[in-house]
């Protein structure tokens, strides 16, 4: 009987083997995964370029004319809702909620439309460049996330029968894919797919799927070169000086960030009924004006500070040459708040970290702690993983930006500090968001 079974093993082995190697099939899938997966990291890196033209765009006409905004922000922001929601409803908001809802097992193939696609991938990327070019105060990366998931999505009409990539490993593998670019960090696009997105075990596993997302994220290496927006974030020695200023930024990050998540959450569901929460549900467009002049006030009372991702404050801070009032958290955090219930296209990704380094930044000149740099980060970590709750993406993006290591700990426990308090205060805000994209499905009759 040994022989026998040992000959039957040798087949089921050159079968594998045939199958994985030598099957044109399996081969061409690969391909093309990985194609459509460098396609993902390229459109990404073209959105970048687009946003950061508009806002350099921006920012040149209003330091002509310092009342522009007044005007211009208001108009832009009902022309982009107009547009958005006669041309492509599904674009709104952040992208990482429609990601979500298109890999739910309750949606039909047909519908996935309705939420990611390569219409939607380029109705994204116009009307977000439009946001930044009006001024709003949001991110690309959240966008990204839905722009590289329609590029790998459209993967699925060339691949070959019985491929063994499902239509929903694409769709995880992009929306990962879009993180890993923007923020010009694979392993965080890595972790993003683990925590965020991928809801079955096989395709955590997945080497084929895994490797595209980090073949995308190359390609913005590729052409921003290994470093971070920020820069890289130097951190001195630490010592147990930093005990207790850590722990009030986790503490006040994990409240601040899960008070924005659930005021956040209220305004887009519209259900509490408050004069404004109506204004919106009967006039998106006009409510979407007002959010907007509402944006430009802001922006002109921080001095142009609060108009945009965040980016500039974030590394003026770093860099030591941020002279801003300590209003700017809360300007900040009004900024964004208010760009997200308008309703246009955008993230919240950067504004968060924004608004976390800032908060960092006013703890470190509260109690005189001399490395600023360092708080701040932990306020960029803590901040983010409150408003997402996803501390192990949140660590990994920041980790990338800090020189060494000595800061790895600090950043995981000021993540999972922040997050836990979140969660008293808030539900997962990206899992809420997405229930509420999926209620968008063609209501079905019958039993």
């Amino acid at each position: 009987m040994k022989p026998m079974n040992s000959d039957v093993n040798s087949d089921e082995i050159l079968n594998a083997i045939h199958k994985e190697v030598i099957d044109w099939r399996a081969w061409t899938g690969r391909v093309l995964v990985m194609v459509f997966a460098a396609l993902a990291g390229l459109t990404v890196v073209a959105f970048t370029w687009m946003t950061e033209l508009a806002f350099g765009a921006f920012e040149h006409v209003q330091q002509l004319y310092w009342w522009s905004p007044l005007l211009w922000t208001p108009v832009c922001t009902a022309a982009i809702v107009w547009v958005m929601r006669r041309y492509a409803m599904g674009s709104a908001g952040s992208g990482i909620p429609q990601v979500m809802a298109a890999l739910d097992g309750s949606v039909a193939p047909a519908n996935r439309g309705l939420f990611v696609s390569l219409k939607l991938t380029f109705a994204k990327m116009a009307l977000a460049t439009w946001g930044l070019l009006a001024g709003l105060s949001l991110g690309r990366e959240g966008p990204s996330v839905q722009i590289a998931a329609g590029v790998m999505h459209h993967a699925r009409r060339w691949l070959p029968d019985k491929s063994q990539v499902s239509e929903h490993g694409l769709m995880m593998a992009g929306g990962a894919a879009g993180i890993a670019a923007a923020f010009n960090t694979p392993l965080g696009g890595v972790m993003f797919a683990i925590e965020e997105l991928s809801r079955k075990p096989e395709q955590r596993s997945s080497g084929l799927l895994l490797a595209a997302i980090v073949l995308s994220g190359l390609m913005a290496v590729s052409v921003y070169g290994n470093a971070t927006y920020f820069g890289v974030i130097r951190v001195d020695n630490l010592s147990m000086a930093l005990l207790l200023p850590g722990l009030a930024v986790a503490v006040l990050c994990g409240l601040a960030g899960g008070l924005f998540a659930r005021v956040l959450l209220v305004s887009i569901r519209g259900d509490s009924g408050d004069r404004f929460s109506r204004w919106r549900q009967r006039s998106p467009v006009a409510f979407a004006a007002g959010c907007g002049l509402a944006i430009a006030v802001i922006g002109l009372v921080s001095h142009g500070n609060t108009f945009g991702t965040g980016y500039a404050h974030s590394r003026a801070m770093l860099e030591g040459n941020d002279d801003t009032s300590p209003l700017y958290v809360l300007l900040k955090f009004m900024a964004t708040w208010i760009t997200a219930w308008s309703g246009v296209p955008g993230g919240i990704f950067a504004p968060a970290l924004s608004i976390g380094g800032a908060l960092g930044n006013d703890v470190a000149q509260f109690v005189g702690y001399a490395n600023a740099p360092t708080l701040i980060a932990l306020g960029m970590v803590g901040f983010l993983a409150a408003v997402t709750q996803a501390p192990l993406t949140s660590f990994i993006i920041v980790m990338e930006m800090v020189a060494g290591h000595q800061l790895v700990l600090s950043l995981m426990a000021t993540a999972v500090v922040a997050s836990g308090i979140s969660r008293l205060l808030s539900v997962p805000l990206y899992s809420a968001l997405a229930q509420l994209q999926l209620q968008r499905l063609p209501k079905t009759t019958g039993a």
